[in-house]
């Protein structure tokens, strides 16, 4: 009896554990579930970590200007349109020539000028050359004569003199007849004389003329007897001119020629005297001359064979530079290859020196200027990549790196900045100059790594750890963290495995399975076969 009693009481017993087992159970697994829905999550993957400064700066082309007009004048043309690509030198406008100040119209003489005699300069000289030679020749045959006259020269001084001073007493003794009249009274007879003759001779043929019949045109004896008469009738007339001249006054004139003849020939005189002097008994100042001229000469065909030096050189371009400097203010070029991105001209504008015209950036390579805390410019290297988006452009990302880093901080009340350089690597038509552009710079980086996402980590008493939901089980798992990024973080422990599920912070219920009892942390670590959490757990 006894037996049977103790037998429905451990069946009562196991009845009452099964049914409260069972409640527990579902009670439990309805806090599991509800606990589970919610929890945020995340997964354990195997990807990239990037560590990033951010900054905002405005787009800069690699070079950029604004061309103004360097003179007054009225616009005649304008050759570009904005959006139009230019190549250096290219001419963009110009001012009408007859608008322009007369300097500038005196440059282009002067640039002409400038350049002729450039090209003067450069070019081969055989002609100055030769003509140099002959001038050195004759110097250093001056010399020598100086210092070693030959009896051939000194005969031919002394030939000269002779000569001079014969003209000398010739145009003085001229000079003394002045006071006696033209003529002595012998030459007065003998002129006399002639035109008597003369005058008997006109009339003697006169009268056989006269007496000869006939028509000159038609009679042959008539024609002659006339020719004769022509021709004494002339000799009597030159006759009676000698006669009245040697009877006549002087005129002024010839006094003052007579005069101006002996000065003239006393001139002559006195130099061909002096040279034969210098040749018989040279000074040393003429010796020092001739030799000075010979030095001279020397110089000169040098410079020639040598050609332009240097400083030659240098002088004429930089007068061609100047002159181009000023002829180029009638017109505006461009400073180097670029796009026109600004137009403030058009043709009949009247301008003035320093008028604004247009602009041009070279949008070859586009850079954004940054400003970077002092706090972070010891991660920013030349050569990182960066991630850049634009406010303007949506849904578009473009690369770039870092191209220069100022080692000259800016300060702002009490902030402390450097400026840092970023270029554009993928530029595209749609980024203008003076965008603002939002970059992003990779300062470090883990590729093919174990990732979790930051919001996953936490710490505990200085250790990092992450909750991994296993089977509705919250397990606190320690790791060792590489790379923290902007968002995850590298775990470099093999505590994990990709595809593990972890809970994020912020979640509003935390349920943890454990040893001790529902609320207690696990913190113990389970390994599968391949290490992690998931499939392979004993």
């Amino acid at each position: 009896m006894k037996k049977r009693k103790r037998i429905y009481w451990i069946f009562v017993v196991i009845v009452v554990l099964l049914v409260a087992g069972g409640v527990y159970l579902r009670v439990r697994a309805s806090q599991q579930t509800n606990t589970t829905a919610t929890l945020r999550t995340g997964s354990v993957a195997r990807g990239v970590v990037e560590s990033t400064v951010s900054g905002t700066g405005t787009v800069q082309s690699q070079q950029s200007a604004n061309v103004s007009w360097q003179s007054s004048g009225t616009v005649q043309s304008v050759e570009v349109s904005i959006g139009q690509l230019v190549q250096q030198d290219d001419q963009l406008a110009s001012l009408d020539p007859s608008t322009l100040p007369t300097s500038v119209l005196q440059a282009k003489i002067d640039l002409i000028s400038a350049k002729e005699a450039l090209e003067e300069l450069q070019k081969p000289q055989p002609l100055k050359i030769a003509e140099a030679q002959t001038a050195l020749d004759n110097a250093k045959q001056n010399l020598e004569d100086q210092l070693h006259p030959t009896e051939a020269a000194i005969a031919q001084a002394q030939l000269a003199v002779i000569n001079a001073q014969d003209d000398a007493d010739t145009a003085q003794a001229a000079v003394d007849r002045l006071q006696w009249g033209r003529g002595s009274e012998e030459q007065i007879a003998s002129a006399q004389a002639t035109y008597v003759v003369a005058q008997s001779e006109v009339e003697r043929l006169q009268t056989l003329y006269d007496h000869t019949g006939g028509d000159p045109s038609e009679d042959p004896a008539k024609a002659q007897a006339l020719s004769a008469l022509e021709v004494v009738k002339t000799q009597s007339d030159r006759a009676l001119a000698t006669l009245n001249w040697y009877n006549g006054e002087r005129s002024q004139s010839e006094v003052e020629t007579t005069l101006n003849d002996l000065v003239v020939a006393q001139g002559v005189l006195a130099d061909a005297q002096e040279a034969l002097d210098k040749l018989q008994n040279p000074s040393e100042q003429d010796i020092a001359l001739a030799q000075a001229m010979v030095d001279d000469a020397q110089s000169t065909l040098d410079a020639l064979v040598d050609g332009p030096t240097e400083n030659d050189l240098t002088v004429a371009q930089t007068r061609v530079l100047l002159a181009e400097a000023a002829e180029a203010q009638a017109s505006l070029s461009a400073p180097f290859t670029g796009t026109i991105t600004s137009l403030d001209v058009m043709a009949g504008d009247i301008v003035n020196g320093g008028t604004a015209a247009l602009r041009i950036d070279d949008l070859s390579k586009l850079y954004i200027n940054l400003s970077i805390s002092e706090m972070d410019i010891s991660s920013i290297k030349v050569g990182q990549d960066a991630a850049i988006t634009f406010d303007a452009i949506a849904g578009k990302e473009y690369q770039g790196k870092v191209t220069q880093i100022s080692m000259v901080a800016t300060v702002s009340q009490g902030v402390v900045n450097y400026p840092v350089t970023v270029q554009l690597t993928n530029p595209d038509e749609s980024i203008l100059p003076s965008m603002t552009a939002s970059v992003s710079i990779i300062v470090a980086k883990a590729e093919n790594v174990l990732v979790v996402p930051n919001n996953a980590l936490r710490t505990t008493n200085g250790q990092r750890t992450v909750m991994v939901l296993f089977e509705g089980q919250q397990i606190s798992v320690p790791v060792t963290v590489g790379l923290v990024g902007d968002s995850t973080s590298e775990v470099t422990s093999d505590q994990l495995r990709e595809g593990d599920t972890v809970v994020l912070t912020g979640s509003s219920t935390i349920a943890s399975g454990g040893g001790n009892g529902a609320g207690g942390d696990f913190n113990i670590q389970f390994e599968g076969p391949s290490g992690g959490f998931g499939p392979g757990i004993p």
